[in-house]
């Protein structure tokens, strides 16, 4: 057991947040608080890569090459014996599905490594692939709804999120502090509850990065403990006046346990793992990996040529998972066959290292303004106590009064270099500070940080009475859930659906389990090849503004009355707009005198976007009224107060629009 029955009674409150955590991820809840969610994992992984995608490098589609026809030989050879066709499983993905497959994962210039995803989002997809056909046979029961594709790559995620907690719980023991109120606070804080339960790769480098800070926080009290018995044999062997006693001495020294090595191939495969996952994982691995090199410098038994030792074997250690991720990554993206490798056809053109292109990106500025630029003090100043309200304060009070104790040169005061509380604040500050070189910051990168910061100042805000604030954090998660789309799973036969998408994310398509158009298909009756029909078509308009989307569904209405007229193809156009816009919409209808109308189909609460915040105009009224625009504001909320309510919270909704052409 984690912990023991003794202390069971008081991390109750501990075990009812953990609960709760499950909960939040089992809750039938149909939104998402960022695209990232999906289009970094479960997106890339239900889909299909376009069968118009190459798998072979331009090289190997010249007929005339006969290295090319034994490599096409050896390829089919190799497959045959491959394990459940585990290298054709390489190159697809779990559901031969329509998805909005993202452009990081390009083939021409791919920036995300498809190795970790599959380890969290497609082993649980291809379970529910396996299990699904026995399932409904034998019980009736259809595993491949939305609901299960939604929630299952999610319950795998909050499972790993409670590694880090047990990794918290071990280094505190390892040192013997309070972990009560550490696990409390961890468990209670907005970052666990809501990322920890949700599909992204920031919560997977969180999860490396608590292995990371264990195993170094453990080899660390290791080390110390051995070094400090070596040191006392040694001078005790030195003392010593008989030989008898020499080797008494010396045989026990023999026997005290190796240290200067240990977990070293473990922290390197995480090291290059988490590096996979996400290239900045490199700034949160570096003060652990940092820490473990230089254990026990600066003793008589520890020397540079055992730095130097350490170093060169970390990186030895790293290289077999940093080839076996290039491998997968390289098959994946097809630049890499298996007849290639029998054939030792293998160079820098057939490989590809997501993690350098993904760097070779980022330090474009010009391509981070694509996303968005911020001051370098967003993620120091306002991400830290955006994501972890009191205890981000402290910490970056904490943080300040270190810089200024440097600053007057009062190393006394420092936290020690080779203890604990020194590995854990420079693995909270070191990598704020190197994330914060790059102009885009956003407020999740930093949640690897979050087991340094509990650690360190979790018992600073153990006597403020506003514990229930704190616990608050966790349940604002529910006012960024956004609208389910099922309803658009229901469509009649030869019949297209469009969907218009304005001010709100991007929507992912696994969920709708759409057939996928753009593979080709052979009918073994006509001999001939083909492609179904697409039935659904997506348009993201971002947050262009509404007369841009007023045309846009003109254009789209035209499109469909042709092919209506020519094909007899029936259509169904959508919109999806924050509720809070639906007064300006309607405006731009008529202002434009549209040959459309429209009807409300459904309102998904709740619902807010950031980009159409709810806001509340009385101007039409005090208009026809001819009053002063603020007194009228006032006399409207006084007069008419839950009237004034029940407009605002309708505008916390996402509403689905139906357009109807016009009768001429």
């Amino acid at each position: 057991m984690m912990f023991t029955s003794k202390l069971d009674h008081s991390l109750a409150p501990y075990w009812l947040w953990a609960g709760l955590r499950i909960l939040f991820t089992v809750w039938p809840q149909s939104g998402y608080i960022h695209p990232d969610e999906f289009f970094q994992s479960v997106e890339v992984i239900a889909g299909k890569i376009p069968l118009s995608t190459s798998w072979h490098t331009p090289a190997l589609f010249n007929n005339n090459d006969k290295n090319s026809l034994e490599i096409s030989l050896l390829e089919r050879s190799y497959a045959s014996y491959l394990p459940f066709s585990a290298f054709f499983f390489l190159k697809g993905d779990v559901f031969d599905i329509e998805v909005a497959r993202p452009w990081e994962f390009n083939t021409t210039f791919p920036l995300r490594s498809i190795a970790l995803p599959y380890l969290t989002a497609g082993i649980p997809l291809i379970l529910i692939k396996i299990l699904s056909p026995f399932l409904l046979l034998w019980f009736n029961c259809n595993l491949k709804t939305s609901y299960v594709l939604l929630i299952t790559p999610r319950l795998v995620t909050c499972m790993l999120s409670f590694v880090s907690d047990y990794c918290l719980y071990r280094i505190c023991k390892v040192y013997g502090q309070n972990y009560r109120t550490r696990l409390i606070t961890f468990a209670t804080s907005y970052v666990v509850l809501v990322y920890g339960t949700r599909t992204f790769s920031n919560t997977i480098e969180m999860t490396f990065t608590s292995l990371l800070l264990y195993f170094v926080a453990d080899c660390m009290a290791h080390s110390d403990q051995v070094i400090q018995q070596e040191e006392f044999l040694s001078d005790k062997y030195k003392e010593a006046d008989s030989p008898v006693e020499r080797v008494k001495l010396y045989k026990i020294r023999s026997a005290l346990p190796s240290h200067s090595l240990s977990r070293c191939f473990a922290l390197a495969s995480i090291t290059v793992l988490g590096t996979f996952n996400r290239p900045t994982f490199i700034a949160f691995a570096f003060p652990p990996i940092f820490f473990w090199l230089q254990r026990g410098l600066g003793s008589k038994i520890i020397s540079l040529h055992d730095f130097h030792l350490r170093m060169l074997l970390f990186i030895l250690s790293g290289v077999p998972t940093a080839v076996f991720l290039i491998m997968i990554d390289s098959f994946y993206y097809g630049y890499l066959t298996m007849g290639e490798i029998a054939m030792m056809k293998l160079g820098p053109d057939n490989l590809v290292v997501t993690p350098v292109n993904f760097i070779k990106y980022n330090m474009n500025s010009s391509n981070l303004a694509h996303h968005g630029l911020h001051p370098r003090y967003v993620h120091f100043l306002i991400n830290i106590p955006l994501l972890y309200n009191v205890l981000g304060v402290v910490g970056v009070t904490a943080v300040l009064r270190i810089i200024y104790r440097g600053i007057c040169k009062r190393w006394s005061d420092l936290p020690r270099v080779q203890s604990i509380i020194g590995l854990m604040t420079l693995s909270f500050l070191i990598p704020i500070g190197l994330l914060s070189l790059f102009p885009h910051q956003e407020a999740r990168f930093l949640i690897p940080v979050t087991v340094p910061l509990v650690f360190l100042y979790a018992q600073h805000i153990r006597h403020i009475p506003s514990t229930e604030c704190r616990q608050e954090q966790g349940k604002t998660h529910f006012f960024f859930v956004k609208g389910s789309q099922e309803e658009l799973t229901i469509k009649p036969r030869l019949t297209t659906i469009h969907l218009v998408t304005s001010h709100i994310y991007s929507m992912p398509l696994f969920l709708l389990q759409l057939r996928n158009s753009k593979r080709p298909l052979f009918s073994k009756q006509t001999g001939q090849r083909y492609r179904l029909a697409q039935s659904f078509y997506s348009y993201e308009m971002g947050s262009d503004s509404l007369e841009t989307v007023h045309h846009k569904l003109v254009s789209i209405l035209k499109s469909c009355e042709e092919i209506q007229t020519e094909k007899k193809l029936d259509y169904r156009l959508f919109v999806a707009v924050p509720a809070s816009l639906l007064e300006k919409f309607d405006k731009t209808v008529l202002t434009f005198n549209s040959s459309f109308s429209y009807s409300v189909s459904k309102v998904f609460y709740p619902h807010v976007s950031t980009e159409a915040l709810p806001t509340l105009s009385f101007e039409n009224e005090c208009q026809l009224e001819n009053m002063n625009l603020r007194f009228c504001k006032a006399k409207q909320i006084y007069l008419a107060p839950l009237q004034y309510f029940s407009k605002l919270a309708h505008q916390f909704g996402l509403a689905l629009l139906e357009m109807h052409k016009l009768a001429l």
